[in-house]
């Protein structure tokens, strides 16, 4: 057994292996069910004795693809909201150690804190203290409705997924100390909806103070509302969305969909679309309009993407020469001119390719490289920016194999955990692997993931005449290089500036 911990709720016992200590299925907030469905987290119940913190707690309710794709599907509950901490062993309760609290990824419907690959251990032994969270996906993280409005008193509903990050947050900040941890020295760090949400939290006025520094991968939120959904993205086209959402479950009132048996919901969700809006608490502004204005929270960012993002989003789709622009422009309501330069195709393979770097650039590219950019112009902190190649060694039979440097495939490096993902492991993917993870926490302990032994990383400096930024290669090689491939993000960036004008958004300097 581990050495128990005090916190404000009760004692914990967790368990120790390989000089780590873990505490896990810690409760951060009370179980979101019967009455609590679809309302703000409350605090955590307390309780006598000592509270088994060996086993993780259920994974919120989800019922699309597991991810990481691979990923054992795990024991799911409405009552989730659960994290868990891992230390090395030892530490002292007045160590104030840094903190990693990453936020999972899954498109706003899937995964959870305790995914074998989020397993912390590996990190904490390089001296830190690494924290993963659950929070309400789907519907019972995202449905807004105007009887929900009415029961708050900003008026506004949805965003109960963002609220249990920021409770979390808060609970770390409670809590955290008794640990070993700093509570003045926490990093967020988030993957695809996981980094999103990293970013969202940077502009969202209840998340402000609980974080210091951030590190997003391969996700953040700054293509216009219009295109990504329009008013799907508004309180108050998410209240009409639920309210279909109510219907389509023969639920009338409000009690009557608290009493809406979980799978059921589950089930009905897939017909509809859930995920972050603008509302009138959590995020009153759009991250671009807050950002292009300078005041998002002051912190130190380490962000970046991987090579191949798109392989991951086409692999079970069909797409011919005679298609793809018929398919870019589902995406994006038309297929503009300026983009056609950069997604043209005369075979089915060249056609593949575009689609792939088109859904690569659109859902993950152009959103990073504009946090990256933004924050280096107006934000206060340093910015050092990553470009992941590495095509993971996965065997033939995975559902990874094949898909190059895609979308997610960076896990495993950034948790060191080759092992877990069960891929075949060689020295160049260990050592990056190894330097991954030691810049990652590097950067949670001073805000520069520059240390000894590894090579340097240049901060990212978009401003600086006569050459491009640099930007870090991690892969075969880890290096800085020139950025470059950002023709087409520039040529979307034009087109989402138009709309941006359109809606009359101020427009930050170039």
């Amino acid at each position: 057994m581990a050495a128990n911990v005090q916190v404000a709720e009760g004692e914990l016992g967790g368990a120790t292996a390989g000089n780590v200590d873990s505490f896990k299925g810690v409760p951060f907030a009370a179980p979101p069910i019967g009455d609590l469905r679809w309302r703000a987290p409350q605090p955590a119940l307390a309780w006598d004795g000592v509270r088994d913190a060996t086993r993780f707690g259920p994974a919120c309710m989800q019922g699309g693809q597991p991810w990481p794709i691979g990923t054992p599907v795990e024991p799911q509950s409405e009552d989730c909201l659960y994290l868990n901490v891992w230390r090395p062993s030892g530490v002292a309760a007045n160590a104030r150690l840094p903190v990693m609290v990453w936020i999972p990824g899954g498109g706003w419907t899937d995964g959870s804190g305790s995914a074998p690959l989020y397993d912390g251990s590996r990190l904490a032994k390089r001296g830190v203290i690494v924290v993963t969270l659950n929070y309400r996906l789907g519907a019972f993280g995202f449905l807004a409705h105007e009887a929900l409005s009415q029961e708050n008193a900003q008026a506004s509903s949805g965003n109960f997924g963002l609220r249990d990050q920021v409770a979390a947050l808060r609970w770390v900040r409670d809590n955290i100390g008794a640990f070993g941890g700093d509570a003045a020295n926490v990093t967020l760090f988030g993957q695809s909806a996981g980094a999103m949400s990293v970013n969202l939290l940077t502009v969202s006025p209840p998340a402000r103070g609980l974080f210091r520094r951030v590190i997003g991968q391969s996700g953040a939120v700054f293509i216009p509302p219009a295109m990504a959904g329009g008013d799907a993205f508004r309180l108050k086209g998410a209240q009409a969305e639920g309210a279909r959402f109510a219907q389509a479950l023969g639920a009338s009132t409000l009690e009557a969909l608290r009493k809406v048996p979980a799978a059921a919901i589950v089930q009905a969700q897939r017909g509809f679309s859930f995920h972050f809006i603008l509302d009138n608490e959590m995020l009153p502004q759009e991250p671009w309009a807050v950002y292009a204005a300078g005041r998002q929270a002051p912190a130190d960012m380490l962000i970046g993407w991987n090579a191949d993002e798109g392989q991951l989003f086409i692999a079970d789709k069909q797409v011919t020469a005679a298609t793809l622009e018929k398919g870019i422009a589902e995406m994006i309501g038309e297929f503009p001119a300026s983009l056609r330069p950069w997604y043209h195709a005369r075979t089915d393979v060249e056609a593949r390719a575009a689609r792939a770097a088109f859904e690569g650039d659109l859902r993950m590219g152009y959103d990073t490289w504009t946090w990256m950019r933004l924050q280096a112009r107006t934000g206060q902190g340093s910015v050092f920016a990553y470009r992941f190649n590495q095509q993971p060694p996965a065997r033939p039979g995975s559902p990874w194999f094949g898909l190059g440097a895609t979308h997610g495939a960076e896990l495993p490096y950034v948790f060191d955990a080759l092992t877990v993902q069960g891929w075949a492991s060689h020295r160049a993917d260990q050592r990056l692997a190894t330097a991954m993870a030691d810049y990652w926490t590097n950067f949670a302990k001073t805000g520069n993931p520059n240390g000894a032994g590894l090579p340097r990383w240049p901060r990212y400096d978009p401003s600086a005449p006569g050459r491009p930024p640099q930007v870090m290669l991690l892969g075969s090689k880890i290096q800085p290089v020139p950025e470059t491939g950002t023709g087409p993000l520039q040529a979307m960036d034009a087109l989402f500036q138009a709309v941006r004008g359109r809606d009359a958004v101020a427009e930050p300097d170039h």
